[in-house]
């Protein structure tokens, strides 16, 4: 890790504690931004770090980008080769979680997207470990506000200012004891986590609600659902009750930050008898073997930082 963290921002690499915007901001003032999340893994056998599916997250960024009408003028390509020379920059040998943050830079007022020349880019790095309770399960509360609806703010972008639901939500599953909220659709159907995609088991099979309940389409849930095929588990999009998750044998929350976090109980109701379920351990295996580069089958999911730097010093 070098002395001074770097970040890009205003089209250039600079010191992370330079990079500063007006409190006038659009964003800041008006939440027009968008983001992702985006984990680096650190193998230290293969001295590498792994940056797992980074295409796929900046595409979605582009998606949300298009939302907004914000035009980074960059591919995703582009934006992968700038976070690459980041983390290359930064000599970044640890779990790393990468920000990406696209959002409407100008000190205009007013609550439009329309704006010219307004548009802007950040990307900055932090270590991070483990984001929830990986291990022995979480305590989950159904909470009493609902998800986004996709009419009032767009429920599959990553926008900066919807988070306030994510917020409200968790902030009232702590204050009740909870570690975590389950939010659910207006019409009454489970949608995800605070800011997490849900999976329960279903005599044997995997459930998850489908895009149609305001779930944010994780790419961490597109995961689950291709490691589970590789385990012959069958897998289920559909609507779920509320009532319907008190009587599962398994539920686990997933996604960037979390990763696969299993939940133990909700609303004081014990998932199954109470320990993390065998499906959810054999996924979380079979996951934390792939973000590190260790699934020869799935490989491709995985960006090496540091390998095409080698190639490149062993070429000059």
């Amino acid at each position: 890790m070098t002395s001074e963290t770097y970040c890009y921002f205003g089209g250039q690499f600079v010191p992370l504690a330079e990079a500063k915007i007006s409190v006038m901001t659009h964003a800041f003032n008006y939440g027009t931004g968008c983001f992702e999340g985006i984990r680096g893994y650190w193998n230290a056998e293969e001295d590498e770090l792994y940056v797992f599916h980074m295409r796929a997250h900046y595409e979605r960024l582009l998606r949300s980008c298009r939302t907004l009408m914000i035009d980074l003028k960059m591919t995703a390509d582009d934006l992968c080769n700038l976070t690459l020379e980041l983390l290359r920059r930064n000599e970044t040998r640890y779990d790393v979680y990468i920000r990406p943050v696209a959002y409407k830079g100008n000190l205009e007022l007013g609550p439009r997207l329309n704006m010219p020349n307004s548009d802007a880019l950040t990307i900055y790095t932090r270590p991070l470990g483990d984001y929830l309770d990986t291990e022995k399960g979480l305590a989950a509360q159904v909470s009493s506000w609902h998800r986004v609806e996709d009419n009032a703010a767009p429920a599959r972008a990553k926008i900066t200012g919807t988070y306030i639901n994510s917020a409200l939500a968790r902030t009232e599953a702590e204050l009740n004891g909870y570690d975590e909220a389950i939010v659910l659709s207006s019409d009454g159907h489970v949608a995800e986590g605070s800011a997490e995609n849900l999976f329960i088991v279903d005599n044997g099979v995997l459930v998850t609600p489908a895009p149609a309940d305001n779930i944010l389409v994780g790419i961490t849930r597109a995961t689950v659902i291709a490691l589970a095929h590789d385990l012959g588990i069958s897998v289920v999009e559909r609507q779920i009750d509320r009532s319907e998750l008190y009587g599962v044998s398994e539920l686990f929350l997933c996604g960037t930050g979390a990763q696969i976090s299993p939940v133990t109980s909700v609303d004081r109701r014990l998932i199954g008898d109470g320990m993390v379920g065998e499906i959810t351990r054999k996924l979380q295996k079979e996951f934390f073997a792939a973000v590190r580069g260790k699934s020869p089958a799935h490989k491709e999911w995985c960006s090496p930082v540091f390998a095409g730097a080698r190639a490149e010093a062993i070429a000059d």
